[in-house]
């Protein structure tokens, strides 16, 4: 459904005010480059590698947060109830793979260093964006002023993104395998997200705008630390699983499978 936005961005017009358009342009590119990704990892997907799982997680909660985007802000054009229904596949999509994670792993371990400093980088976004929200939604809440673009951010963010980074970052300075296994996802969402920002700014002279510098740096440098942290937190996980049995009515096979 991105490709539609991608080729035809007046969909989004009378919709979206038009400031807007360009990071929807972006954010449209984002999810079909990541779409693409998630098609390859579910064709070649195999139970022995959690780490595609995990990448395909983190692309899944880059789904439930873009849609959702669409889905919260009203965008009611002739794709609504497809967004709607990615926004709910990809949210219990989520729900499966992290139950099933939690049944499938024994152990997960990372370096002592690299664990701390994954566990602090995941501490960033909240600290970042809880006070820059709250420091905008105040006024609102004085004045009970109703905005009409972007209030699906303050939602999404406050509401289950930054929660999870401060629920995984404190798993992760707890070494908890949970925390471990699934910080990466987050740093996979959060480098998609934030980048498309950045994309958005670039693209922006497409729609006769002027790029940003002081939006563009921050939120390139803020999504290459997350690819960087990711990437190393994933490159060095060890995760040990056990194997599952194809059959019914066969034991339980206890063996653990080491993934490093």
């Amino acid at each position: 459904m991105s490709v539609v936005g991608i080729w035809e961005p007046d969909i989004y017009t009378g919709i979206v005010a038009p400031a807007i358009i360009p990071g929807a342009y972006s954010q449209d590119l984002i999810s079909a480059a990541t779409a693409i990704i998630l098609l390859c990892l579910s064709l070649a997907r195999r139970s022995n590698q959690p780490k595609q799982q995990i990448i395909a997680l983190g692309i899944l909660g880059y789904l439930f947060y873009a849609y959702g985007i669409y889905v919260i802000e009203r965008a009611y054009n002739g794709l609504y109830l497809v967004y709607m229904a990615i926004f709910t596949l990809s949210f219990w999509a989520l729900i499966s793979a992290g139950a099933t994670f939690r049944k499938e792993t024994r152990a997960a371990a990372l370096p002592r260093t690299l664990r701390l400093a994954s566990a602090a980088g995941a501490l960033l976004q909240p600290l970042i964006f809880y006070p820059l929200w709250i420091a905008m939604l105040l006024p609102l809440m004085r004045t009970g002023e109703q905005i009409d673009s972007l209030y699906s951010i303050f939602i999404l963010d406050l509401c289950f993104i930054m929660p999870a980074f401060l629920i995984l970052s404190i798993l992760a300075f707890r070494s908890h395998r949970m925390g471990l296994i699934f910080l990466p996802a987050l740093y996979v969402l959060g480098f998609t997200v934030i980048f498309s920002l950045a994309l958005g700014e670039i693209v922006k002279p497409l729609f006769g705008a002027v790029l940003s510098p002081s939006a563009f740096w921050p939120a390139v440098l803020l999504s290459m630390l997350f690819l960087v942290l990711g990437t190393l937190h994933l490159h060095r996980l060890t995760i040990a699983t056990q194997d599952v049995p194809t059959q019914p009515d066969e034991p339980a096979n206890d063996s653990k499978r080491v993934q490093p």
